[in-house]
């Protein structure tokens, strides 16, 4: 490893690692110090140590405060989606974990697939700046996105309001489809979410070096090893 790389990942001499708190399934809990627990801090700490500095984690209640304070200095890495909005000021490994994105549907629709949710007179609750959010932003032509603040709260709209649709992740919406009656979720996904470890555009030997320890943690296990000790092996998915 070169000092240019420390130079380019670690300026402040400690691995500053920002933490999306919101994504449930790698963030799952905290350490005793108060620290986030999951996947997600655990590939920052192993990267820490591979670089040989300390490690600060800096919690981020949603994505999009992550992916702003780019432009504020108080982060290195940032663990976080990739998404073509993003990738606009942040440079983006590629992903260590895949998830999917998909709809809840209300039967009396008669939706049977990911093609029939976007038409008019159709309203899809969301989370706000989510991945999956910033996916449909793009892709959706006739359909209404009504947003809420966080992953949660999309639930409560789509309940509240009956909302004809409710995008989210799969384990997510599973768990919801408990909480409610007359829904299905759809077996097709319109996404699937690369979490990945951004950075800051410029340097590209931090960038080449992230890339080679994601690949290195997928091909000796590392990754698989996380998602069985967190229990989300089958929620989440390791690229091949």
């Amino acid at each position: 490893m070169s000092d240019l790389v420390l130079k380019q990942l670690a300026p402040k001499g400690r691995l500053r690692a920002a933490i999306n708190l919101s994504n449930f399934l790698l963030v799952t809990g905290k350490e005793a110090n108060g620290d986030p627990q999951g996947v997600s801090p655990d590939m920052a700490k192993a990267l820490a140590n591979e670089l040989g500095v300390d490690l600060e984690l800096i919690p981020f209640n949603r994505p999009g405060e992550l992916a702003d304070a780019i432009s504020e200095d108080v982060w290195d890495i940032g663990n976080i989606a990739n998404e073509p909005e993003r990738a606009k000021s942040i440079t983006f490994s590629s992903p260590y974990v895949l998830i999917e994105s998909t709809y809840m549907v209300r039967n009396s629709l008669n939706i049977n697939s990911i093609k029939d949710v976007d038409k008019e007179g159709i309203r899809i609750a969301v989370a706000e700046r989510s991945a999956y959010d910033l996916w449909l932003t793009s892709n959706i032509k006739n359909a209404v996105l009504k947003r809420a603040k966080s992953i949660n709260e999309s639930f409560t709209i789509f309940e509240d309001n009956k909302y004809e649709v409710l995008a989210g992740l799969r384990p997510k919406l599973v768990d919801d489809l408990k909480k409610t009656e007359n829904c299905n979720i759809l077996p097709e996904a319109f996404t699937f979410i690369n979490q990945c470890i951004g950075s800051k555009p410029g340097n590209v030997e931090a960038e080449t070096y992230i890339n080679n320890f994601i690949k290195n943690s997928i091909e000796n296990g590392f990754v698989k090893k996380l998602l069985l000790k967190y229990e989300v092996l089958g929620k989440l998915s390791v690229p091949k």
